[in-house]
This record gives C-alpha cells, structure tokens and sequence, in this order.
C-alpha cells in the first residue's frame, strides 16, 4: 500500500469510556469531487486484507479509506469497550461523523457485508453507494451466549487463531493456492496477538452476532453484488437471493475465483468497482493494473 495503517482518535461515545485509537488506512489526499470509498474486512480480519486491490483504487483517482470494525484489525482496545453490533455500528458512525461528513461508498466483503447493511439501514444519509464481496448475509448469528460457562467461548477463540484452522479456512477461501499462501496465513492472524484480542471476540460472539436476514428488503442505495464463482465458503446462489431481495443491485462474478476476489483477483474486483461506480475510473484501472506483479501476486 502506498499509504500506511494509522490510528485515528474517535470521540467519547455511549459504548466507551475513552476515546478508542481506532485503526485504519487512510488516503494521502482527500478530495471533494465523488463519494469517498470506505472499505471493510471481513470476521476476525483487518483493514492488511484490502493490501492489493487499495492501491489500485487509489491510483485510480478515488479517495480510499479502509477501516477496521470494533473489535477486530489493530484498534487499541487496552480499555476493553464492548463490541457487540450496536458498539460496532457505533465505532463506524463516529469513524464517519469525525472523518468522512459526507455519503460513502461502503465496501462490505464477507461479514462485512452484513456490517454495511446493518450500518446502512441505521444511517442511509451517511452511505450513497453499497458494495457486496462475496456477502455472508443470511446466517443468524451466533444467538445469545450471555449464560454460558465463559471458559466455552475463550475455548472457541482459542481454536479461532490456531494456526492450523487459519490455514484450512485461508486454503478454504481460495480458488487456487496462492504463491504467498504461508504470507497471506500469518498477515490474517497478525491481529489476533494483541493482548486484548480474545475479550473482544468472545464479547462480539457471546452477544449473538449478526443477524441482517430481515433488513435485507430495507436497503435503498444502489447496490453492486460481487461473488467469486468458485466460492467455497458462500454458495453463488447466495449472490443471485441477494440481487433478487435488493431493491435495486447489479450482480457481478469473478472466474475461477474464491470467497475473497480483492484478494485473489485484485485487478478483475478493482474494475468491476470502478465499472460500478462510473467516471474516468475506469480507464484508470487498467493502468493501473500494470503496477508490480509483486504488488498484487497472492
């Protein structure tokens, strides 16, 4: 990324004691003349997974952040703040309100679709444009675990940063084994080593997850559904339910292709998102795309 990771202080809210340094990749220059593009990752991930298709976007003349969701990515939690879906949605409003100030382009891959329909229902002034990645909207959560022996999900998360189970889940989110595999393992757990990582996870678990089946039919933005046709996580039928439920959505497949296309296939999701979002973009894209092979090689 040509841009770097900082920590942006957000304001007191109602979920936090503290203001919470909150991470996230911000433009070298902001801009006035289209929606700001705001990416989000997806469970127990970070803002390093959009590490190859960001420069893309932004060399393509957009004005790009990419957040990281409460309770997850490099946020100093030090204070433990709840993180349960209203704090997550209340950490990304004030990202916004502080930040943005004006309607986004939000980018939802994976669960962080079901993050962006949940915010995007909760402030529709705040989003123009929403964009789906290979979208995990219609699971129910993980229900309320509030009575639980706590000893069960601390257990859980144990196995969640194994290093075993990340590399079957990261081998289960690609079409075709990557030649920076091992790399692409050890950057999805890099957040799962800071001190507080495990009390935030067990906390966003214990409260049931997310659960956006019934504010599906709500969302009004224009929508752009992108799915890898290979996805071995999410069923592609799971894309064209989508597309039918939104009011109004555009469906796009990516070719051999897994669950994470701004991963596997930077360059194809760059352009189908400018495609999407109109303008010069487009033509930007492909030139873009002649960036590093070791930039975008996964």
């Amino acid at each position: 990324m040509s841009s770097v990771v900082s920590l942006l202080l957000l304001p007191l809210t109602g979920f936090s004691k503290s203001p919470i340094p909150s991470s996230c990749v911000r433009p070298l220059k902001q801009q006035q003349s289209a929606d700001p593009v705001v990416l989000l990752h997806g469970f127990d991930s970070s803002c390093l997974e959009w590490r190859y298709t960001y420069p893309l976007l932004e060399d393509a003349g957009l004005e790009t952040w990419a957040v990281d969701i409460l309770g997850w990515g490099f946020s100093n939690l030090e204070t433990r703040p709840p993180c349960d879906i209203v704090s997550k949605r209340e950490h990304l409003y004030q990202f916004w309100r502080s930040y943005i100030k004006r309607p986004m382009v939000l980018v939802g891959p994976s669960l962080g679709a079901a993050v962006a329909i949940d915010f995007a229902v909760n402030y529709p002034e705040a989003v123009s444009k929403l964009i789906f990645i290979g979208a995990s909207v219609y699971a129910e959560g993980t229900k309320d675990m509030t009575r639980m022996p706590k000893f069960v999900p601390y257990a859980g998360v144990f196995v969640l940063k194994s290093l075993p189970l990340r590399l079957f889940a990261t081998r289960l989110a690609f079409y075709k084994i990557p030649d920076g595999f091992f790399d692409w393992v050890q950057i999805g757990r890099l957040h799962c080593l800071l001190p507080w990582w495990e009390d935030a996870t067990v906390n966003f678990m214990i409260t049931g997850g997310y659960n956006v089946i019934n504010q599906i039919k709500q969302v009004k933005q224009k929508c752009l559904v992108l799915w890898g046709e290979d996805d071995g996580i999410i069923s592609n039928k799971q894309a064209y339910r989508l597309q039918q439920e939104l009011p109004s959505a555009i469906l796009r497949q990516v070719g051999q292709c897994g669950h994470i296309p701004h991963v596997e296939k930077p360059r194809e999701a760059a352009k189908h998102v400018l495609d999407f979002l109109g303008g010069d973009g487009v033509d930007k894209a492909d030139q873009a795309s002649s960036l590093s092979s070791t930039l975008v090689s996964t």
